[in-house]
């Protein structure tokens, strides 16, 4: 499934930022390498599924046996066959589906051998792919895509990532602005649900923060607002239906976390993210209010809802958070530099805006009457639109970054 791929990626994503560990790198790129390469449409989207089996025998395309590898690599097929774990028995049905389980020294040298072996693996059967497009599961791959380019300094990942958004955009975004929810061979149609809208949201806010042009932020404040015209209730959660959307017995609100988050978990993780870039007040009350609803349920079944206790997280985590906004030529050695300090490391709870000094009216709010500093690129580090002093070097940008605020407590949030 296209979603459990992007979500993986993310997982393993903010594994390496927070341990460094390469291992997690390594899965993280090997996952979002898998998408481009079978799960991407020409056009730009994201195929929804791939297969498990095929010529009607689960995993047959992917797994191995010793005698099959042997016959590839020769008298070099033992050493990969005890780095992955291959035995006569096999772990998957008699036969082996390569499992890393060597030291991570050992992979580069085994690249050539992994290469041989996926050359024969692309002359087998492929596993069928269910090719429609879903706006939700894509904006999911967006987010991924869009982060990991950032965090790895990956430029294919950040091309794929503006494709898909230019494909979304035009291809699932109708001229009114509302989204559709799925697409195959050319025809969009039905239409889009509230998770298609939230999680769109939160991917164009990734690439927005990774390539820092303004037409993706704008993008993601106009599904914003559709979203909320059109899915909100008086209670403080969202539908999971439009307002025009054909009548059911029941309008759908579905609150809780499954194998994707649900519609209204990451509708309000978006609103608090936009709220940091705008200082809108109704982005926070809307997101405040459905977390204070969801209370109850996330202290007493916490594995149900995961993207909300995210949200939750990101609401209370004042000492962490930071508007970021960062003025200069996004070019220049001393813009990249501040860049550099505020995409280090693993650092969920801040947002980021960049943009050119003379920028009369930004897109962003946040880079409002932000300007440099003798010259030179300048970083504002804010809270809810108040700013420290502005700071121009790394090392002072650092320790503004560092620096944690006396005194906070979680009830003092919501």
């Amino acid at each position: 499934m296209l979603y459990d791929n992007a979500q993986l990626a993310r997982v393993y994503l903010h594994a390496w930022q927070v341990t460094g560990n390469e291992f997690y790198r390594t899965i993280t790129e090997e996952i979002l390498d898998y998408v481009m390469r079978e799960m991407t449409d020409p056009a730009g989207g994201f195929y929804s599924t791939q297969d498990a089996d095929s010529e009607g025998e689960e995993g047959k395309s992917f797994v191995w046996t010793p005698d099959e590898i042997r016959e590839v690599l020769g008298d070099k097929a033992d050493v990969l066959m005890t780095a992955y774990g291959v035995t006569r028995h096999g772990n998957f049905e008699g036969k082996n589906i390569l499992e890393f389980v060597g030291d991570m020294d050992q992979r580069p040298a085994l690249a050539g051998a992994r290469r041989k072996l996926f050359e024969i693996r692309k002359k087998r059967v492929h596993p069928g792919r269910d090719e429609k497009v879903l706006t939700s599961w894509s904006g999911l791959m967006l987010a991924a895509f869009a982060a990991a380019a950032r965090a790895l300094n990956r430029d294919d990942y950040r091309q794929v990532a503006e494709w898909n958004a230019e494909f979304l955009l035009q291809e699932l975004r109708q001229e009114n602005g509302r989204l559709l929810r799925t697409w195959k061979a050319g025809e969009a149609k039905l239409n889009g649900y509230l998770e298609d809208y939230s999680y769109l949201i939160e991917g164009l806010l990734e690439l927005y923060q990774t390539t820092f042009d303004p037409r993706w932020f704008v993008a993601a404040q106009e599904l914003a607002e559709t979203m909320l015209e059109h899915f909100s209730d008086s209670e403080g959660t969202l539908y999971d239906t439009s307002d025009d959307h054909e009548t059911l017995i029941t309008r759908p609100r579905d609150l809780q976390d499954n194998a994707t988050p649900s519609g209204n978990a990451m509708a309000v993780t978006a609103l608090l993210k936009l709220s940091g870039f705008t200082n809108d007040m109704r982005y926070i009350d809307i997101a405040h209010q459905a977390l204070a609803q969801m209370q109850s349920m996330m202290s007493q079944y916490p594995l149900g809802f995961g993207q909300w206790l995210q949200a939750l997280s990101y609401a209370l985590s004042k000492p962490s958070e930071r508007e970021i906004a960062i003025v200069g030529d996004p070019e220049a050695a001393d813009t990249r530099a501040l860049l550099d300090v505020v995409r280090n490391g693993y650092l969920p709870f801040q947002v980021v805006a960049l943009g050119a000094s003379d920028a009369q009216a930004p897109a962003v709010p946040l880079l409002q009457d932000r300007g440099l500093v003798e010259g030179h690129a300048a970083a504002y580090v804010c809270r809810a639109f108040a700013c420290q002093a502005p700071v121009t070097d790394p090392d002072g940008l650092r320790s503004l970054l560092g620096r944690q605020e006396a005194g906070f407590t979680a009830s003092d949030e919501l």
